[in-house]
């Protein structure tokens, strides 16, 4: 167990330095530099005193070799010191400390609706016997992933802020201003944990030993939420983790959409004035919430199936225990699917 904790933790050190390397290189990359997007005009221009602009770069470090000035902002890091901001000359942890709680409240409020919306579609269009209503349920989660979310959004705003002026357009007003950002962030969610929750929970209920617990006596109730839903649910849980980091990046394009404030806005603010600093915080913070998401997902996959092993837990199934059926769904991650966890058809 602890050897499994320790090597999730080297790959999620790993994931951190790539993250943090590869935004460096290509914000370095770009035309210009912070000093002359900060100046608000170019050197050669005129509009900008050349002695200022040399001044600054010497004290930012900017004009210094690409690899000292890697390394520099690197070594700080580890020290829990993200740097100063380029453009406003704070500490990146206080822009980032003032910008993260509205984030993290609508991401939070986002993903939640995500999961409910998009579980209870799975649940309602598998347990139905209506054909019609389940292929109707069934063709929602390919609308959903389809749809842009800033077109979610304007229309929103269109029909509950413009006409039915039921909630707020923009700006940070509380709980009611929380909820359209929010339900358009949980759009996408919702959709790919419906897609994948249906189609595992099918697979799950035409295996043996859903028929086994429904010749013995249990409803079709009992069937779908105790012996079928907790097979299927590895797969949705995988695709649950992935799409917490993916909120994170939609939440920029969510918060201009309905002008709120919030770690989105900064770190669009922050590229537009190619403000290093800033932008490798954010970006060293979004690998941080992906990797221990994930790794909890891991640590929890053995309560939901005990055959699986802490070790292989994204492998599949360990060679003592695998089983010699086909995993339901289909690939590694849904590789305890095929059969119900010890006694649960009993």
């Amino acid at each position: 167990m602890w050897r499994y904790v320790l090597r999730r933790l080297a790959q999620a050190v790993g994931v951190l330095w790539a993250a943090y390397t590869v935004t460096f290189l290509v914000l370095d990359y770009l035309p210009g530099d912070p000093v002359t997007a900060m100046a608000g005009a170019q050197v050669d221009s005129g509009g900008v005193d050349p002695a200022l602009v040399a001044k600054l770069r010497h004290q930012y470090g900017f004009d210094q070799p690409v690899l000292v000035q890697y390394f520099h902002y690197l070594f700080r890091a580890l020290r829990g010191d993200l740097g100063v901001s380029v453009s406003t000359g704070r500490p990146v942890t206080s822009v980032m400390g003032d910008a993260l709680p509205p984030t993290l409240a609508l991401t939070g409020l986002g993903l939640a609706i995500g999961i409910v919306t998009g579980a209870s579609l799975a649940l309602v269009a598998t347990y139905t016997n209506r054909r019609w209503l389940r292929q109707g349920l069934l063709s929602l989660p390919s609308i959903g992933v389809s749809v842009p979310g800033f077109w979610v959004g304007l229309m929103l705003v269109q029909l509950f802020s413009f006409r039915i002026r039921l909630f707020p357009a923009f700006g940070n007003d509380g709980l009611r201003g929380l909820v359209l950002p929010a339900v358009t962030l949980a759009v996408l969610p919702a959709a790919m944990i419906a897609q994948i929750l249906a189609k595992s929970l099918l697979t799950a209920l035409a295996e043996p030993y859903a028929q086994t617990a429904q010749a013995k006596g249990a409803g079709r109730a009992r069937v779908h939420l105790r012996h079928a839903l907790r097979n299927a649910l590895l797969p949705a849980l995988t695709i649950t983790g992935v799409l917490t980091g993916q909120l994170m990046a939609n939440a920029v394009v969510v918060e201009t959409v309905f002008s709120r404030n919030g770690l989105g806005r900064a770190t669009a603010a922050a590229v537009n004035a190619q403000d290093i600093p800033v932008v490798q915080g954010v970006v060293v913070f979004g690998a941080f919430v992906f990797v221990t998401v994930n790794l909890l997902i891991d640590l929890v996959y053995p309560l939901l199936d005990p055959r699986i092993t802490v070790g292989s837990a994204r492998r599949g199934l360990s060679r003592r225990d695998a089983p010699t059926d086909p995993p339901a769904g289909g690939g590694e991650l849904t590789a305890c699917a095929a059969r119900p966890a010890a006694g649960s058809a009993a």
